[in-house]
């Protein structure tokens, strides 16, 4: 079974969009409308221009949520293949996305959560391309521009700028003019929202905008759950990056140093998370891509292939449990 999700064939798709129904059956099968959320305006707004679609059909906006998963997980293995992250083409990337994304149910449902993950994801695959173009400053200020909106939408992600400073150190050689671009791109989301707060004559709108909080969902079954969980999600994540210094010592500078980028990625968006109001109840799933990435190299160690096969099965042993926890 693992070496369907290794292959690069397009039929693998389709295996694994039976393998998200599959695995995200029970939010199918308890659907739920996503409630607007108090101070957070942006994502408000995104609700009422989706209420005009989908109406009060709860099946319709799970389904599209879960329809966002996938096509992330598939929008995370073309960022892998792009920039050559791994030694081979695989789907291994999209598969460790859905199955962490499923063992938490509320991840599943529609949030500005995923959203804000789409921003992010873009963000980081125009910072991962800042070294292969003729034109730095328009890729540079496109991602300033991303993780700025996405920081529009949940107040704790301006903690991302500081992923920007990194993939300036990494990527580009020290440049006043390209940093000013940056800040630039950085900002011109702000003032694009302010300027139509104040024309809409809803300034008193932005005062809503800080928001930090202390997340820690208070939905998990039990303590034995929640502690199983991390464990689960720690297990993959050690083998992950054991296996991860092996694959990346035979990669070229440029590829070690996003890997770099997404180990900070990784600590940004945890920090992120756990600083989020608890008022939004999907705020882990904004560590899920980095968590994937990195834990995808433990199913494509190709010198240990029994060390790839045991952490495979036993991150479906996880799914199972995770699964029965969420009953």
């Amino acid at each position: 079974m693992l070496r369907s999700f290794r292959n690069n064939s397009p039929f693998t798709v389709i295996i694994l969009f039976l393998f998200t129904i599959l695995i995200k059956i029970q939010a199918l099968l308890h659907p739920q409308v996503p409630e607007q959320v108090a101070g957070h305006f942006l994502y408000n707004y995104v609700l009422r221009g989706m209420y005009f679609a989908f109406r009060h059909s709860a099946f319709a906006y799970t389904f599209f949520a879960i329809l966002l998963l996938f096509l992330q997980s598939l929008y995370i293995k073309n960022i892998a293949t792009k920039h050559k992250l791994f030694p081979r083409y695989t789907y291994i990337p999209s598969f460790v996305y859905l199955l962490l994304t499923s063992i938490y149910l509320p991840f599943n449902y529609f949030g500005e959560t995923m959203l804000i993950n789409w921003l992010l994801l873009g963000a980081v695959d125009v910072m991962f391309s800042f070294t292969q173009t003729t034109q730095p400053r328009k890729l540079i200020y496109n991602a300033g521009f991303l993780l700025c909106m996405a920081a529009l939408f949940q107040f704790s992600l301006l903690t991302f700028f500081l992923l920007l400073l990194v993939g300036m150190v990494l990527f580009r050689p020290f440049n006043l003019g390209e940093w000013s671009v940056a800040l630039m791109g950085y900002v011109t989301p702000i003032y694009f929202l302010i300027s139509v707060l104040f024309l809409a004559d809803r300034f008193y709108l932005l005062g809503q905008w800080p928001h930090i909080g202390f997340s820690l969902s208070g939905d998990i079954a039990s303590p034995f759950h929640l502690i199983v969980t991390i464990a689960g999600i720690l297990i993959m994540l050690g083998s992950g990056v054991y296996a991860m210094q092996q694959n990346v010592a035979m990669s070229n500078i440029y590829v070690r140093r996003d890997w770099t980028a997404i180990s900070f990625y990784l600590i940004i968006s945890l920090l992120v998370a756990l600083l989020t109001d608890n008022t939004v109840k999907s705020a882990w799933l904004i560590v899920m891509p980095a968590l994937s990435i990195i834990i995808s190299h433990a199913l494509l160690l190709e010198k240990n292939k029994r060390f790839s096969n045991f952490i495979f099965y036993f991150s479906l042993l996880f799914l199972v449990f995770c699964l029965w926890a969420n009953k």
